[in-house]
C-alpha cells in the first residue's frame, strides 16, 4: 500500500490503545471496537461517506471517553473505497493504518465462512496483536493524487483502444464486406474518440508536472536516463510518492517484482532464484518495455552491450532483461538521490 509513514509505539502506550477494526466495502463500513485484554466493546455499521464516518467515530470517542491519540483505526486497503475513511481520519486527526489484505489473511489462521462483521473482528484482532508494526497512512499531496487518477484513466482508455483495434483486424476475414464496413466505421469512430481522450489526459498530466517545481525537476532527471521515457517517469513519481515512500532502490525492486528470491527448503527443494509474483504488475510492465527498448532495440549503449555480453555467456534472455530492469530502477533512484542528471560517460575520479 502506498503513501505510508512509519510509526513506533512505546511499550506503555501499546496497552492504552483502543483498536477499531474496520471492514470497508463500497456502500458501508463495519466497525469493531476492541481493547487489549478485553472482549469486543462495540460493533456497528455506517454508510461509506466521510460525514457518516466522522459522526460514528466522534460518538465512539465520546462513549468510551477516549482522546484521539488513544485510538488506532485499522482497515484493509481496498483502493478508492478507503478514500472517505482516509479523509475522515485526516480531518479528525485519528491514526489510520491501512494494511495489505493478504497480510491480514495470512496471519489470521484457518477460517470457515465469511461476512463483513467477522472480517471487522478479524482486522481488530490483527491490529491488537501487531500494532507495534503499524504504519500510518497519510493522504498524498493533491498533485500526486491527481496524477494517479489520470494515469488510471489513461490506462483504461489505452486498453479499450487496443481492444477496438484488434476487432478491426481480427474479424475482417470472417464476415461479409457490408457488415464489416458498418462495424469498422463505428470502431474507427470509437478509436478516434479514445485517442482524443488519451491526448487530453497526457496534456493534463504534463500541465500538472510542470505546475510543481519538485515534480518537474524529478521528471527531467528521470528522463535523462536511457530507456526512461515520459510514461515511465510519471509512473515512478506516482508509485514512489515523489520518491518519499521507498528508502532505497532494492526495496522498490521488490515492490515491482524485479528482485529475485531464493526458493529452497531442507534437502529436497532446490529451485533457482526467481522473482515473486506478489508485485505491482503495472510498473513491472512499464519497466520491462523500457528494458526491452534500451537493451534490444537501441543500436548502442552500455545496457545494450551488457545484454549482448550476458546472452553470449549463455544467460537466459529474460533473466538478463530482468537485470536490466533492476539497473534502470537503480539509476532512477540514484539521479533523484544525487540530484544530478544521468551521465552516460561518467568519469570516476578517486579522491
Amino acid at each position: 500500500v502506498p503513501f505510508f509513514s512509519s510509526w513506533i509505539f512505546s511499550k506503555d502506550k501499546i496497552m492504552e490503545k483502543m483498536v477499531i477494526g474496520m471492514d470497508v466495502s463500497k456502500e458501508k463500513l463495519d466497525f469493531c471496537f476492541q481493547r487489549t485484554g478485553e472482549k469486543i466493546l462495540k460493533e456497528c455499521m455506517v454508510e461509506n461517506t466521510t460525514c457518516a464516518i466522522k459522526s460514528s467515530l466522534k460518538n465512539g470517542l465520546k462513549e468510551f471517553s477516549l482522546t484521539k491519540p488513544d485510538v488506532l483505526l485499522c482497515a484493509e486497503y481496498t483502493g478508492s473505497y478507503t478514500y472517505p475513511l482516509s479523509c475522515a481520519c485526516e480531518e479528525l486527526g485519528i491514526d489510520l493504518w491501512l494494511e495489505n489484505p493478504a497480510e491480514i489473511k495470512l496471519r489470521s489462521g484457518l477460517q470457515r465462512g465469511k461476512n463483513d462483521k467477522s472480517d471487522a473482528r478479524k482486522i481488530a484482532a490483527y491490529a491488537l496483536r501487531f500494532q507495534d508494526k503499524a504504519r500510518l497512512f497519510t493522504l498524498p499531496e493533491q498533485h500526486i493524487a491527481s496524477l494517479k487518477q489520470l494515469l488510471s484513466e489513461r490506462d483504461m482508455y489505452v486498453s479499450d483502444k487496443c481492444k477496438y483495434q484488434g476487432q478491426l483486424t481480427d474479424q475482417k476475414r470472417f464476415m461479409s464486406k457490408e457488415n464489416y464496413a458498418c462495424k469498422s466505421k463505428r470502431l474507427k469512430r470509437q478509436i478516434k474518440e479514445l485517442e482524443s481522450s488519451i491526448s487530453e489526459i497526457e496534456q493534463e498530466i504534463e500541465g500538472l508536472i510542470q505546475s510543481d517545481s519538485t515534480l518537474a525537476h524529478q521528471h527531467e532527471l528521470l528522463c535523462s536516463i536511457d530507456g526512461v521515457g515520459k510514461q515511465v517517469a510519471v509512473k515512478m513519481i506516482v508509485e514512489t510518492n515523489a520518491f518519499k515512500d521507498f528508502k532505497h532502490a532494492r526495496e522498490f525492486c521488490s515492490h515491482a517484482g524485479v528482485a529475485p528470491f531464493r526458493y529452497d527448503s531442507g534437502t529436497s527443494i532446490r529451485s533457482k532464484s526467481k522473482v515473486s509474483q506478489r508485485a505491482d504488475k503495472s510498473i513491472k510492465a512499464l519497466l520491462h518495455l523500457a528494458a526491452l527498448s534500451v537493451a534490444t532495440r537501441k543500436k548502442d549503449g552500455e545496457l545494450r552491450e551488457y545484454y549482448i555480453r550476458k546472452v553470449a555467456e549463455g544467460k537466459n534472455k529474460m533473466s538478463v532483461l530482468n537485470a536490466v530492469r533492476a539497473k534502470l530502477v537503480l539509476r532512477m533512484f540514484a539521479v533523484i538521490k544525487l540530484n544530478k542528471f544521468y551521465e552516460k560517460n561518467y568519469d570516476c575520479t578517486l579522491a
